[in-house]
């Protein structure tokens, strides 16, 4: 068994097709598709179900999956510690991040991270927290900026809390609640709502702050993501919206009202229970986050971190 072997079956696994894995891994389909045929055999399972119309993993492929990630991000690790023992910063660099992150400026960091730290090849996904928090887990991404209700408990992951803010009504400039300083939920339930779906970690914070004042709200217009497209639906005056007040500052066209009895909202930094990479290490200091995390140094940051 290759750790190459393994790069194709991710590869194929999270493109759901051998020719999009083999252009992902830039070797020609043909020989990607050796390669798994060839593991196959070695494992005596099949690890993916292929048709005409679509491949999926097998349970065998399920199984696989986890543990060729946890291999491969061990090798890798291998790599970037033992640069890191002679001073250079390597290997990769996986993050994921909320579309309303407001406690650290993620683009500014990577801008600066990249520029003094050439060698580290870098990954940035967008999602929901929920998906952030599973892809931590399995490996996927190193650390993940996350947005979640004050009622929600996080296991199988580190967690740091880099803040807490209150959610603040957003509106159209010319509706009637743009000239009012501050509502209470009790006129905002007969509002039409934008927001994200059911039981996602955005959604249940409102929810839950509506619920708990005995109220109900209507929910016109769902989005999977709170930043462009809820805008411009509170731009053309469908709906209001509940938006992180340290958020809604990057927003044009709306105006930002003071809810009484607020939902909440917590800011976290998570990652992987196998600890931080030097690279990861790297980028966390930039963000200029309280120094007593991470100790004098990285052997110190990493015992804290278990």
């Amino acid at each position: 068994m290759e750790l190459q072997q393994m790069r194709y079956v991710i590869a194929v696994a999270e493109t759901n097709s051998f020719t999009r894995g083999a252009e992902r891994c830039l070797v020609v389909q043909s020989a990607l598709s050796h390669q798994i045929a060839r593991l196959e055999r070695e494992l005596g399972a099949r690890l993916f179900e292929r048709t005409s119309r679509r491949v999926r993993l097998t349970a065998a492929g399920e199984a696989f999956l986890p543990a060729a990630r946890q291999c491969l991000n061990a090798a890798e690790r291998v790599t970037a510690e033992v640069a890191a023992a002679v001073g250079e910063v390597r290997g990769r660099l996986s993050l994921g991040i909320i579309p309303t992150v407001a406690a650290a400026d993620i683009p500014g960091t990577l801008s600066r991270f990249r520029r003094r730290y050439p060698d580290v090849q870098v990954s940035l996904r967008v999602g929901a927290s929920e998906d952030l928090i599973d892809q931590v887990k399995e490996g996927i991404l190193e650390v993940a900026f996350l947005g979640l209700p004050t009622t929600k408990l996080l296991d199988g992951v580190n967690v740091r809390e880099l803040c807490r803010d209150h959610l603040v009504a957003v509106v159209a400039p010319d509706h009637p609640l743009a000239d009012e300083t501050v509502v209470d939920l009790q006129r905002l339930c007969s509002e039409v709502f934008v927001d994200l779906p059911p039981r996602t970690a955005g959604r249940e914070q409102s929810d839950q702050a509506f619920a708990a004042a005995g109220l109900t709200r209507e929910v016109a217009f769902e989005v999977t993501t709170a930043d462009f497209m809820m805008a411009r639906l509170v731009r053309q005056g469908l709906c209001i919206a509940m938006l992180p007040s340290r958020y809604v500052p990057q927003l044009t066209g709306v105006v930002a009202v003071e809810v009484t009895g607020a939902p909440t909202r917590v800011e976290n930094v998570i990652w992987s229970r196998a600890g931080l990479t030097p690279a990861a290490t790297a980028f966390l200091r930039m963000l200029d986050l309280p120094e007593h995390w991470f100790g004098s140094d990285r052997a110190e940051w990493d015992a804290q971190s278990d």
